[in-house]
């Protein structure tokens, strides 16, 4: 049985990460940390993290960024590996992310969807055949009208992902409105659409000469991240200190 902390355990993605957890076998979830403690859970909750007394084989994080610092050195003091799902980190935090996964292992990722990050492999195979064949490339994102970032970070890692197959030559454009000239094979066009509830939609449009690949991912519900990192907890626990990626989860 892996027992599992729950950082962040009060708030949307806590709550459904609660109720899959419930749902497996060889999995319990034995304490939460959050500062909001108006929801009845039944494993013990505490409001910060220092005050957690719980033994446990990892730690799932869903909290807000400024909860980020605490947790790791949480993390490094009780030797306990780390699913960091909280984005918006600062450069420092994200240095801190890399030193502490000298002592404990670190899982983090820009989108913990099982879908995404398969995506992510596929977008390098196809990219090393049909960017040398003179393929443009455009990602178009989707979110719901609350999402204050633009574009998204899930769209930036798709973007990261094929860009690293060709030594980062490509030049990210957000806004073509400001200079009115033909394209240059080497930029690629990230667009951010922002409208209604949309939980996550990202194309990956590959457009040649007579033909349009495209790959897309499209998720409905916030439930799609929370079995990704389920998933990755099952894989982190037990594992060595280093950092980790949802790479490593998918090709276990």
């Amino acid at each position: 049985m892996i027992k599992i902390i729950m950082h962040g355990c009060n708030g949307k993605m806590g709550q459904v990460i609660a109720g899959l957890i419930r749902d497996e076998e060889d999995l319990s979830l034995v304490a939460g940390i959050d500062p909001y403690q108006g929801i009845v859970n039944p494993f013990p909750v505490f409001s910060t993290i220092e005050q957690c007394d719980i033994e446990a084989d990892v730690i799932i994080d869903f909290a807000s960024a400024s909860a980020a610092d605490g947790l790791l050195d949480y993390c490094v003091q009780k030797k306990l590996p780390c699913v960091l799902c909280t984005t918006g980190l600062s450069e420092e935090t994200l240095n801190k992310v890399k030193e502490a996964s000298r002592q404990v292992a670190i899982l983090k990722s820009a989108n913990m969807s099982l879908g995404i990050n398969t995506l992510l492999k596929l977008l390098k195979e196809a990219a090393a055949v049909l960017a040398p064949a003179g393929f443009d490339i455009e990602i178009v994102e989707k979110h719901h009208n609350l999402k204050v970032d633009a574009p998204s970070g899930t769209a930036l890692a798709l973007a990261d992902s094929i860009n690293e197959e060709f030594n980062n030559e490509y030049e990210y454009i957000y806004d073509r409105s400001s200079k009115r000239e033909k394209r240059s094979k080497k930029e690629m066009g990230i667009m951010a659409v922002r409208g209604g509830t949309i939980v996550g939609d990202h194309d990956v449009i590959f457009a040649g000469t007579d033909e349009v690949i495209t790959f897309s991912h499209t998720a409905y519900s916030k439930a799609v991240f929370g079995k990704g990192a389920v998933q990755a907890a099952r894989f982190l626990a037990g594992q060595p200190a280093g950092l980790y990626d949802m790479s490593h989860v998918i090709s276990r």
